[in-house]
């Protein structure tokens, strides 16, 4: 059940969910994350571009970083390992 599932399958409708990236280390790191639309960034105020679109994490407790996964799960799914 806690398989993870190519990147292009996970929910693009503001959804949380687990995502699998490699940070800059080389390291593949695990975060909630959820993917953030131009169209709902621009309601929030901000000067908001093409650039910010995309996955959405938090690196730590106060600290969101925009990243490219590689694959996902559902938030709170065990894993198999």
């Amino acid at each position: 059940m806690g398989k993870t599932r190519p990147i292009d399958t996970a929910p693009m409708d503001g959804s949380k969910v687990t995502v699998l990236w490699i940070d800059p280390g080389g390291q593949e790191s695990r975060s909630i994350a959820q993917y953030r639309s131009l169209e709902r960034l621009k309601p929030t105020g901000g000067d908001w571009d093409e650039t910010d679109a995309g996955w959405w994490a938090f690196v730590d407790s106060d600290t969101q970083k925009r990243v490219e996964p590689h694959s996902w799960k559902p938030a709170g799914e065990e894993d198999d390992e």
